[in-house]
């Protein structure tokens, strides 16, 4: 509720939920993007501090609060990955932990840990080939090598992550049991957690290439 019931004022933020409740979807990771953003722009044009430039103090900061949490919720729901780490940030506090975090190695498969650190030793052999003054063709060659696996990797991951959505959306319609519910949401943090992997390998070798 955005407004009052009875005089039509708008609200103080207070006490305003989370993202999906204030711009009224569904906790689901699969949105319609149409409708967020209709939803987004009808709520941009209540909200706006011109339209409450006469009122009371009470009310334009009211109308600058709202506007500021509409930007975040927007900004972070018309994201698919950011919206997934959202969820997990909800439903499982302190899920979502980078590699540089506190704990970020818990739950990640060992193979992927040893891929990474073989992968940075490739990259360090390849540098100092670089450096040596070793012709273009045979450093880049090894960095080609390397990142096709990594892609293919991220591939596969991409499609796991997009099938456990699916299932937590089904099980948000059937309104499953917790247990359930957990068991998805576990999935999926793992998934998130090895993505970061993932996704800094890539940029690592994409780096290499620049150069």
């Amino acid at each position: 509720m955005h407004f009052c019931p009875q005089c039509t004022k708008i609200l103080s933020l207070g006490r305003h939920g989370d993202y999906f409740a204030f711009l009224g979807v569904s906790r689901k990771l699969n949105l319609d993007e149409g409708d967020l953003e209709q939803r987004f722009r009808t709520l941009s044009r209540q909200f706006h501090p011109d339209y409450f430039y006469n009122a009371p103090p009470a009310e334009r900061r009211a109308s600058l609060e709202r506007s500021s949490y509409l930007n975040d919720a927007y900004r972070t729901l018309r994201d698919p990955a950011q919206r997934v780490e959202y969820l997990l940030q909800l439903a499982l506090p302190r899920a979502v932990e980078g590699p540089e975090g506190t704990g970020s190695q818990q739950g990640i498969p060992p193979a992927l840990l040893e891929e990474v650190f073989a992968l940075n030793e490739e990259i360090d052999e390849i540098r100092q080939l670089r450096r040596s003054g070793a012709p273009v063709e045979a450093w880049q060659t090894r960095l080609e090598r390397a990142r096709a696996p990594i892609e293919a990797k991220r591939r596969t991951h991409e499609s796991e992550l997009r099938q456990l959505s699916a299932r937590w959306d089904q099980m948000v319609d059937a309104h499953a049991p917790d247990s359930e519910s957990r068991e998805v949401l576990g999935a999926l943090r793992q998934r998130v957690q090895e993505r970061t992997y993932i996704s800094n390998l890539l940029e690592g070798i994409e780096r290499e290439l620049a150069q």
